[in-house]
């Protein structure tokens, strides 16, 4: 998606080529030592919210352990400065008043982007449409209870991080009361509390949250918060929760549907409806045989820019767009719709789409305090990982790619390709949680660099979040921006595809590399590194005392002796002559870029030309032409590309 500079998306509806629209969218005695303990390293005390979690914990006799593992499953701990989360969620304990966050436009409906991304198809273009959100389920309405029971004022507890503690504490207990359970000291006599917190309405959902809760609490946690407080939690490996509980919490049971998900999430089939809507059109999605008929080679990271009911009913359209898998924000609960043998329309790039897996998580670009609660990151990276392995997908970020880093398959296209999940989605933790943390891998002479910033600490001024040209609000964010040479005064690269000025819009991905992409080094001078990026050497801060990038080795491309340049091209097509009777031949046209001799681009995958050609209702005319046209995938700019193998060199990277 484009983040909205007038207010977050969270509408549904769109424009089809016919026109047709559609609806929107332990125990407290057992922490207590660890929590009053000096933090290490000189890190900032924590003792305001250290002592807020002791006190609520005391106030409402819930153990602190459960307090401090619901909190750490929401928000890690952070308060966000009192901003809200993509639901409307405020503070450590992610209390929900969805009233603060409901407006604007969803994420298919933004830019120029066909989601299809076909030309043989005439282009879906979705309309927007004003929200419908007239009613909240419980979920989303957790701070008013909290109020009603603590006699804080809604304010407060928006605001205060102690009192936002304090709210979910009696929220906890009372749901412990409400189960008929004792205010026990064990943490394990509260899994179904915990379960009720999650907010979930069925009991494989909440189940699913309150396992994640305890997990927490077997293994222990520790870090700073955005505050700057320490707070640890100590590990407790032998805690077995009383599961039972969970029959007794009234929650329905979820109905069971054939999902391609794994059994650590919670995960119900919300089907994306393949119809025949006559005079040739038809939608919303494509029947395929993957992965005989071709490879599933990306998973591809969207957020929706919409709240989970009308991205349900976007799902659900069959005169809309499609993706695989929706998640949602307060508790990591997966929808499908779209199996993996058939191809969805998301990414704005047909072939991306032929050998892709679409997951749209309940977020916002354009709000850089909307924050992502722990249990979707959580829920997400156990999809992804389960996905990888059924499918043979690297854990890297040449295949589990951001919606923004999809290249345009045209000239003509690339301004318009969307850009999400944006520089606030955090890359460096998702992979850590995908059991891939990013790590230096060489020496300086590795040749290669992994960009990976601190998170927290890296934040780069972006402008566009609320009001076009003003700041966005300061921010972690997981980009590094690029500029001309090796300083501040320089100016920022300048990406010749788009023809327009750099600026530092939270959209422009002109001059900004992400988190875990790799790229060749192209020179060092003091603090600045330099790297080949869209044809040019660029170069970012990178300070060996707080480096912004990791050494790495690996493969390269670079153009074969004799060619002074090759084509660069947004998707990998056969060659015309592999075309059978009866497909018509699809452009094997460059992109408005050059692959220059002595640059070097890091390799992805060696793949065939390949197309689906799919533009009928009838699966009996679809056909998979492959070419023997073989192409690099390469980490040419922000977003990935392709050059044929048949016009570079493939070499190792060290130097």
């Amino acid at each position: 998606m484009r983040g909205s500079a007038t207010g977050t998306g969270r509408a549904a509806g769109h424009r089809h080529n016919r026109r047709r629209t559609a609806g929107t969218v332990a125990s407290a005695a057992l922490l207590l030592p660890l929590l009053g303990a000096a933090p290490p390293d000189g890190r900032a005390s924590a003792n305001g919210l250290r002592q807020a979690f002791a006190s609520a914990a005391a106030k409402y006799d819930v153990p602190q352990s459960v307090l401090l593992g619901v909190s750490y499953l929401q928000s890690r701990w952070d308060a966000h400065g009192g901003a809200p989360s993509v639901t409307g969620g405020y503070g450590p304990m992610h209390l929900t008043d969805a009233r603060t966050a409901l407006t604007g436009a969803p994420h298919h409906s933004e830019g120029t982007e066909d989601a299809r991304g076909d030309r043989a198809r005439p282009p879906l273009l979705p309309a927007k449409k004003p929200p419908n959100a007239s009613e909240f389920p419980a979920r989303l309405r957790t701070l008013s209870k909290a109020a009603e029971l603590t006699g804080l004022s809604d304010e407060r507890l928006r605001t205060d991080p102690a009192a936002n503690v304090a709210g979910g504490a009696a929220l906890l207990a009372a749901a412990q009361k409400d189960l008929g359970e004792p205010l026990s000291k064990d943490p394990a006599e509260w899994y179904g509390a915990v379960a009720r917190f999650s907010g979930a309405d069925d009991r494989t959902t909440a189940a699913a949250y309150a396992d994640d809760v305890y997990d927490v609490l077997r293994t222990g946690k520790e870090r700073t918060t955005d505050a700057g407080q320490w707070i640890a939690l100590a590990a407790q490996p032998d805690l077995a929760p009383d599961t039972a509980q969970l029959a007794r919490t009234g929650l329905r049971a979820l109905a069971p549907g054939d999902t391609e998900c794994p059994k650590t999430v919670s995960c119900e089939w919300i089907p994306a409806p393949y119809k025949d809507l006559g005079e040739g059109d038809y939608g919303n999605h494509d029947v395929g045989g993957r992965p005989a008929s071709q490879g599933i080679d990306h998973i591809v990271i969207h957020d929706t820019e919409g709240a989970w009911e009308g991205v349900l009913k976007m799902a659900q359209d069959p005169a809309f767009v499609s993706w695989n898998y929706s998640l949602r924000s307060t508790d990591g609960h997966v929808a499908q719709h779209v199996r993996a043998k058939d191809v969805a329309w998301h990414s704005g790039n047909w072939y991306v789409n032929a050998k892709s897996i679409g997951l749209e998580h309940e977020g916002f670009l354009a709000s850089p305090d909307a924050w992502y609660t722990e249990a979707m990151y959580r829920s997400s990276a156990r999809l992804v990982k389960y996905l990888a392995e059924k499918y043979g997908i690297p854990l890297d970020r040449q295949h589990i790619l951001g919606h923004d880093n999809v290249p345009g398959p045209t000239t003509a296209a690339v301004g318009g390709m969307h850009t999400d999940p944006g520089p606030y989605w955090d890359w460096r933790h998702y992979f850590t949680l995908l059991g891939r943390p990013f790590e230096a891998t060489a020496d300086e002479g590795g040749g290669l660099v992994t960009i990976r910033p601190e998170y927290a600490a890296n934040r780069p001024e972006y402008t566009g979040c609320v009001t076009e040209g003003r700041p966005c609000a300061v921010h972690g964010s997981s980009a590094v921006r690029l500029r001309s040479g090796p300083g501040e005064s320089y100016p920022l690269i300048k990406d010749i595809g788009l023809g327009t000025t750099p600026t530092t819009g939270v959209n422009d991905l002109s001059s900004r590399v992400s988190t875990g992409q790799q790229y060749a080094v192209a020179g060092r001078d003091g603090d600045w590194t330099a790297i080949w990026f869209l044809g040019q050497k660029a170069w970012f801060k990178n300070p060996k005392q707080s480096p912004t990038a990791v050494h790495a080795t690996g493969r390269v491309v670079t153009p074969r002796a004799g060619l002074v340049s090759v084509p660069v091209y947004g998707r990998a097509y056969p060659e015309a002559s592999a075309y059978p009777a009866g497909v018509p031949a699809q452009s094997v046209s460059p992109l408005p870029y050059k692959l220059l001799k002595g640059q070097k681009y890091v390799v992805g995958d060696k793949v065939p030309g390949e197309y689906y050609y799919a533009v009928d209702f009838d699966e009996a005319s679809h056909e998979v032409v492959v070419g023997k046209d073989m192409y690099y995938e390469i980490q040419f700019g922000h977003r990935v590309a392709f050059v044929r193998a048949a016009d570079v060199r493939a070499e190792p990277s060290r130097s």
